[in-house]
């Protein structure tokens, strides 16, 4: 079963690229503070990361932002729940194409959205929410650190032994250094960030 999934996997790789290759997306950096929409990604079958995203989530609310999460159910199907459709969409394996790619109809609004920020919780680097977060038209990505620099605008580099709750500090720790006052290109940002610390250690 694992060979099949690989070989999926591959193909899902494969038409990926070709995708990627149409992208059209220019990253621009608001800052947390003058952003207004944040989109999430994360994995729903784990119960202690739900619940550590849905936290995050209602803390994302009382910062006046809006907010729309995808989590992806292993499962075959997505199962019973009570939660707000404004905020959250769940698909699990019975929506996935052969080649691994998600087919609810709302991934493609999710992808096509020009949201502020795009925080990608997808630290095991499933598939098909690689998929998403790759197309995503979001303005400016964060996630985990990958080979591929073409990914996230922020990636966050994972300490062995460290968890979600880790990585959120981390993003909670870079969106907050590097605000700024008006939007600006991702490397204006990181540039000003570092000229800010060197200030500080003076």
């Amino acid at each position: 079963m694992q060979h099949i999934h690989n070989i999926r996997k591959k193909i899902g790789e494969y038409f990926l690229k070709i995708e990627l290759n149409r992208l059209n997306r220019k990253s621009l950096f608001k800052g947390f503070n003058l952003s207004n929409s944040i989109a999430v990604l994360f994995n729903a079958s784990d119960k202690t990361e739900f619940e550590l995203v849905k936290k995050y989530i209602k803390y994302l609310r009382d910062s006046n932002k809006k907010v729309k999460c995808i989590g992806y159910f292993y499962e075959k199907e997505v199962p019973e729940m009570v939660y707000s459709k404004n905020e959250f969409d769940f698909f699990s394996k019975k929506d996935l194409n052969w080649h691994l790619k998600p087919m609810s109809p709302f991934v493609s609004s999710f992808i096509e959205e020009e949201y502020d920020i795009l925080i990608d919780f997808n630290l095991k680097n499933d598939f098909p929410l690689h998929y998403i977060s790759s197309l995503s038209k979001a303005k400016f990505k964060i996630g985990n650190f990958t080979n591929d620099s073409t990914l996230y605008d922020l990636m966050i580099e994972m300490e062995d032994g460290k968890d979600l709750k880790y990585f959120m500090k981390n993003v909670d720790h870079y969106l907050l250094q590097l605000n700024v006052k008006s939007p600006t290109t991702v490397a204006d940002s990181i540039e000003n960030s570092n000229k800010k610390n060197n200030s500080n250690k003076k």
